[in-house]
């Protein structure tokens, strides 16, 4: 799991069938989406002993760029029902899971009517902070742009190296172009224990 996980309980006990299944249910949002930015799972128990319906609700909110915040609440009042916290849990993820899909069915058509959008870009790592999980790569035209550990795929963000060959999406993020979907292609490197600020000088043909 790549995508950064919140998870909160207020009067509800979170055991590891419940920590489980809400793993389980991200990675299946990141493999409909492999950029989401922010994962926040609220639980909560808001009657003990309801008339109707169940006792407890769940939100969801998804942060996706590039300003993109998606939610999804589930408290079911189905008065011939008391849907446990699984059940809810799963309506919840239910919810986001078909707004997920819309925006990224969106985001595709976007790019294919512009001709442009996101799409992958050959560049090099320049600056690495593996203890502040970012850093920046430099594309052939000279461009320098911010990248996540979360957009890095395959959970490869230690593997990476100042000279690590990579192509990327870019997406529009709050402070300016941001790297999404970074993926090794030459130079995979090494893991790395402390933070590297080395700018490598540019291959022949870089402007």
């Amino acid at each position: 799991m790549q995508v950064a996980l919140e998870i909160t309980c207020r009067d509800v006990e979170k055991t590891l069938a419940i920590e489980a299944l809400i793993h389980e249910k991200v990675a299946r949002l990141e493999r409909l989406c492999n950029y989401i930015n922010h994962c926040q799972i609220a639980l909560e128990k808001i009657h003990d002993r309801p008339k109707q319906g169940s006792p407890f609700r769940v939100r969801i909110d998804l942060t996706v760029p590039p300003n993109h915040e998606l939610v999804a609440d589930s408290h079911p009042a189905d008065r011939n029902q008391y849907p446990d916290i699984d059940t809810v849990i799963r309506d919840a993820f239910s919810k986001i899971e078909r707004q997920l899909k819309e925006l990224v069915r969106q985001q595709r058509e976007s790019e294919k009517s512009k001709g442009s959008g996101i799409q992958e870009t050959a560049a090099l790592v320049t600056t690495l902070y593996p203890e502040a999980d970012y850093g920046f790569i430099k594309t052939l035209e000279g461009e320098e742009i911010y990248f996540h550990r979360h957009s890095v795929l395959h959970g490869d963000f230690d593997r990476l190296a100042v000279g690590t060959g990579v192509r990327f999406a870019v997406a529009e993020g709050e402070n300016g172009p941001q790297a999404t979907s970074v993926q090794i292609v030459n130079k995979p490197g090494v893991r790395t224990g402390k933070a590297e600020h080395t700018i490598v000088e540019p291959p022949l043909g870089w402007e």
